[in-house]
């Protein structure tokens, strides 16, 4: 019980859980737009079930973290596929478990979501008379592969910012109950506005870029995408307040002569 006396745990805690709620916006977004595609009477089951096995896939990776840590061994190398002899090449391209992980979640992702927007365009979600039918274990099967490559980026931010395993399950399932809290509010605003709706998709893409990127040793700082996102939702926010105005702007009459 020395934990609770002590005031690092409580910081790491807190700046864990902080850091484990950005890291599960994506995930809020990818499944709001999902179960958005369910009957109404069934959204709010498919996001709770979604933000459950979240946090189940978290904990279940946290108590496994040895293995874990060696997923970070190297599988195959492409590089060699191509006889290439350079070590920078080599090093590079060398393919662990993790990256494996993320270039396949990183592709699904790419995929899925230009195939929600192209559906939003020009399939049945934009033609009115098509009213096509999903079926909810379909959807949480889709919001379970994303999970687990969420999950993975998420266990790998809290091995390194805290050392009680305890703490990071702490924070985990700290972070999901807010998220699940914040999920029908988030949802609701994703599907009542289209254009926030296109918004998080191109978001998702970018997010399976860098997915991608990362599996194939392209670190792309997360910060310089959380800041693109959040300057597009400040833009995207004030055109929605702008369009509240019913009133046109009228301009000053000019004097005349």
């Amino acid at each position: 019980m020395e934990w609770i006396t002590n005031p690092e745990i409580w910081i790491s805690l807190l700046t864990l859980t902080v850091l484990e709620i950005v890291l599960g916006i994506d995930n809020i977004v990818f499944i709001s737009i999902l179960a958005g595609k369910l009957p109404v009477d069934q959204q709010k089951k498919a996001r709770s079930v979604g933000l459950a096995l979240a946090m189940i896939t978290r904990i279940l990776l946290l108590l496994s973290l040895s293995w874990v840590m060696s997923l970070t061994a190297t599988l195959f190398n492409m590089a060699e596929w191509f006889g290439v002899n350079d070590s920078n090449l080599l090093s590079k391209f060398a393919i662990s478990g993790r990256d494996l992980i993320l270039l396949l979640g990183g592709l699904f992702l790419i995929y899925k979501s230009t195939h929600e927007i192209h559906e939003k365009l020009e399939g049945d979600e934009g033609d009115h008379s098509v009213k096509k039918v999903y079926s909810f274990t379909g959807v949480i099967i889709q919001i379970l592969i994303l999970d687990i490559v969420f999950s993975l980026d998420s266990v790998i931010t809290a091995v390194g910012m805290a050392d009680e395993i305890m703490v990071m399950i702490a924070a985990v399932t700290i972070a999901v109950i807010v998220m699940m809290f914040s999920a029908a509010s988030i949802s609701n605003f994703v599907n009542k506005h289209p254009t926030v709706k296109m918004l998080a998709l191109s978001f998702l893409l970018l997010i399976g870029f860098s997915l991608v990127a990362e599996g194939l040793d392209q670190h792309i700082p997360k910060g310089y995408i959380y800041f693109a996102m959040a300057f597009s939702v400040l833009v995207e926010v004030l055109n929605l307040k702008s369009k509240k105005k019913s009133n046109p702007v009228e301009l000053r009459n000019t004097p005349q002569e």
